[in-house]
């Protein structure tokens, strides 16, 4: 490959110059000239065939260098090296090329770098360090190329692109987001945050993250509301719907997203956050019992609220009073939000234990369970003598019942016992009579039941002599005589 040689700048035919300020513009240039001055300032490249940028484009260092614009050229490499002679490069513009991949820690020498323009390019694939060290960029432009995920690692925590205030990701062929990572982002980032024109797979969950935003009255949301669209799924990707609409019967009909406040106990410690739409403002909080406290403001030793450095309201030791709204003024330059955090005590601390509860539980289910079975035993277990069809007489069914209820030993058996044991239970007459002096039973004795005395005993039918009402080993006897 042919190495083109760069013409010396020449600020008479092919540049202009203007004391800092070189603008080269539609020159059909594939080289950048060479001779650039130390004390250049803004660099203008756009509209030409620039087609690579080295190392080698700069032999001398530029540290006053601060814009330097390549847009509308056809720009497929971009070196990593290429930006080491330029320290203080603030605004570089990309836009409009063929650049495809960005490489590893493709920018990361641009350390005061603020503006990234990168947009109208085939960009796919974007390494994770390629805006490593990038401690200064506050806006990134990569709409109307072919990213297809959602660069999370760029905004997540704010550690690699503290600053960064802006990221334009619209037109892009994104089909999912990581909806739960992007709600905790701050309104701040969010307010700019562009994501409208991608291929968005509809679903619920999307539905409600643009709708917080839109209740919010975030930048990106409101200014592009019409062009939020969402592919349904499981159907052909040939017509869209916007996302505002996924919550009508004939689409999806996602519920409405509440904002919920927050929720503590008593003596818990909670920080309520101010979350404005912009950076660096000052807060002002009012409680529900009109009390100001401000930022910056005189601390108060014996006041369990107070205002922390980053904003947010701190409140200590919560009681059942301090429930209720509070208000939050956000100041700034641009301009002033009221913001409102609800909050809601439970009148009990934390102390129970989740195992406590289920224990209190599992006990009381083994209670009703008792309850149950022992109502199951008295009143649903298989009757054996006194409820047969017969002649019985009511000493008989008086007897039954009494020792039914009074034995130790359960009187029912199964359907295999009976099958397998043919035997009748019976309790046999003493002989002779028993009576003693003045009629009375003799102790030992017994007598004979109503209604069934001088009967044969039969198989079938077994006979009982009813016990003595004064001897109570007959009622509480375990051993019954097997005939």
């Amino acid at each position: 490959m042919t190495v083109l040689e760069a013409s010396p700048l020449n600020c008479q035919d092919t540049c202009i110059c203007a004391s800092d300020v070189i603008t080269c513009s539609k020159k059909e240039l594939a080289v950048i000239p060479s001779g650039l001055p130390k004390y250049i300032a803004m660099l203008d490249l756009t509209h030409n065939h620039l087609s690579r940028l080295r190392a080698e484009w700069t032999p001398a260092p530029l540290e006053r260098l601060h814009t330097l614009l390549l847009s509308h050229n056809v720009m497929t490499f971009v070196s990593s090296e290429a930006f080491h002679l330029t320290p203080n490069l603030r605004h570089l513009d990309l836009s409009c090329n063929k650049l495809r991949v960005l490489d590893e820690n493709a920018f990361s020498a641009l350390e005061n770098l603020e503006v990234l323009v990168l947009f109208k390019n085939a960009i796919v694939d974007i390494d994770r360090s390629a805006f490593d060290d990038m401690i200064h960029l506050q806006k990134l432009y990569l709409s109307y190329n072919l990213v297809t995920r959602f660069p999370i690692e760029l905004v997540r925590d704010g550690e690699k692109l503290p600053e960064l205030s802006l990221l334009d990701l619209s037109f892009n062929h994104i089909k999912s987001l990581p909806v739960p990572q992007l709600r905790l982002l701050p309104a701040w980032l969010t307010n700019r945050l562009y994501l409208h024109g991608n291929q968005l797979t509809c679903n619920c969950e999307v539905y409600g993250l643009f709708w917080y935003w839109q209740v919010r009255k975030l930048d990106s949301t409101v200014d592009f509301r019409e062009q939020l669209q969402c592919y349904p799924p499981s159907q052909k990707r040939t017509v869209s719907i916007n996302v505002f609409s996924l919550n009508e019967s004939e689409f999806m009909n996602c519920s409405i997203v509440r904002e919920s406040g927050m929720e503590a106990y008593l003596k818990d410690t909670v920080v309520l956050n101010c979350d404005s739409k912009q950076r660096d403002v000052n807060q002002i909080w009012m409680t529900p019992g009109n009390e100001i406290h401000k930022q910056y403001g005189e601390e108060e030793t014996n006041s369990s609220i107070s205002v922390l450095n980053n904003g947010s309201l701190q409140i200590r030791h919560i009681r059942l009073e301090d429930r209720g709204t509070y208000t939050c003024y956000a100041q700034g330059v641009a301009l002033n939000e009221t913001l409102y955090v609800t909050l809601n005590v439970f009148n009990v601390t934390r102390q129970v234990h989740p195992d406590t509860l289920n224990t209190a539980y599992t006990t009381l289910v083994g209670c009703v369970a008792s309850v149950i079975l022992v109502l199951i035993y008295l009143y649903l277990t298989p009757c054996r003598c006194w409820c047969r069809t017969g002649d019985r007489g009511q000493g008989e069914d008086r007897d039954s019942i009494r020792s039914s209820v009074l034995s130790a030993t359960p009187n029912h058996e199964t359907t295999s016992e009976k099958a397998a044991l043919s035997r009748h239970v019976a309790f046999l007459e003493p002989p002779g009579d028993l009576r003693g002096q003045n009629g009375k039973l003799k102790p030992n004795g017994s007598q004979d039941a109503p209604g069934i005395k001088n009967r044969l005993l039969q198989p079938s039918s077994p006979q009982r002599k009813l016990s003595d009402p004064g001897s109570i080993s007959s009622v509480f006897s375990d051993t019954p005589i097997v005939v």
